[in-house]
């Protein structure tokens, strides 16, 4: 994880080092943000809600000059809920370990699975940038944020390509349980980055229910279970899962405009009609057989796509 420290200043602080950084500052400048410079060791960005970041080897050092980690944001204390309660209180102020998928009800592309670990302190760093339900972003702004939250949090990315999902489909895996997988693949992963430091809680955005998430693990030989909670919407919940699924969302489009230059033509997300008529596309130009590296073979949309194929081009 890229060393960091988050200060709080006045805009007359923050006028004062946008003059004290004159000949470092960058032309290139994420949204809300007064300025970026860059020394031989630090990235430091500053934001219009007064919020300085720190970023490289040196931030300890380049932050001192301006208060040091007294004034930095302080991490909030981790709750005192009973272990029986569905999430401890405050939930959302913790310090969490999230995970989300992308992917899995488009009949194109790769299913994407990230967990993504949001300390406490970069809880109001991450709403700055933008982090927010990824439902509510388009795919330019999605790109836009993601490209800066890599470089702030330690996050695991697990992408399943088509032609292994559809090996492991046919062989009876359902997706439910390919979910499973990734996700404590994937949460396992970045607990390992972020080794000694510990999460609060750990949050599955659930698509099932905790015992049957369980049992398909099973045959698994490390299964993440300490401080492990599942909540439908976890986006709303908590930013740790709005930013892996911003981050997972990302991680798709990227394969997903890979797969489009192979096919030749713009490929079209989701699962409907116009999904068929690519699927067509797609078989008149490469072949039935190239449709397990492009789509999830298990979805009506093939037999949708075979039958629109030889009515439109074999007619």
């Amino acid at each position: 994880m890229m060393s960091q420290i988050v200060l709080k200043k006045s805009t007359a602080e923050l006028q004062q080092m946008k003059t004290h950084y004159q000949a470092l500052l960058s032309p290139k400048q994420p949204p809300g943000s007064i300025f970026t410079a860059k020394t031989n060791n630090c990235t430091i960005t500053a934001y219009k809600s007064g919020k300085v970041l720190f970023q490289g080897a040196g931030c300890q050092s380049e932050a001192d000059k301006w208060g040091g980690s007294s004034s930095a944001v302080a991490p909030k204390k981790k709750a005192s809920a009973p272990k029986g309660s569905k999430l401890p209180d405050r939930f959302a102020s913790l310090s969490v370990v999230g995970s989300d998928e992308v992917g899995t009800g488009d009949y194109f592309g790769p299913m994407t699975v990230v967990a993504a670990y949001v300390s406490a302190t970069n809880i109001p760093l991450l709403k700055e940038l933008g982090v927010q339900d990824s439902k509510n972003l388009n795919d330019q702004r999605i790109i836009q944020i993601a490209k800066q939250i890599k470089e702030v949090i330690p996050f695991s990315l697990l992408t399943l390509h088509n032609e292994k999902y559809n090996n492991m489909q046919q062989k009876g895996m359902s997706q439910g349980k390919l979910k499973a997988l990734l996700h404590n693949q994937a949460i396992n992963s970045v607990l390992g980055k972020m080794s000694p430091e510990k999460p609060d809680a750990v949050l599955i955005d659930q698509f099932a229910q905790e015992g049957v998430y369980y049992n398909y693990l099973k045959s698994q030989a490390n299964i993440q279970r300490e401080n492990v909670y599942f909540s439908t919407k976890g986006e709303s919940v908590h930013l740790a899962v709005a930013a892996a699924s911003i981050l997972a969302r990302y991680a798709f489009l990227l394969r997903f405009e890979e797969l489009s230059k192979k096919a030749g033509f713009p490929l079209t997300k989701g699962a409907g009609p116009k999904v068929d008529e690519c699927g067509a596309k797609l078989i008149h130009i490469h072949g039935e057989d190239s449709l397990k590296y492009f789509v999830k073979l298990h979805f009506a949309n093939t037999e949708k796509a075979k039958a629109l194929y030889r009515k439109k081009y074999k007619a």
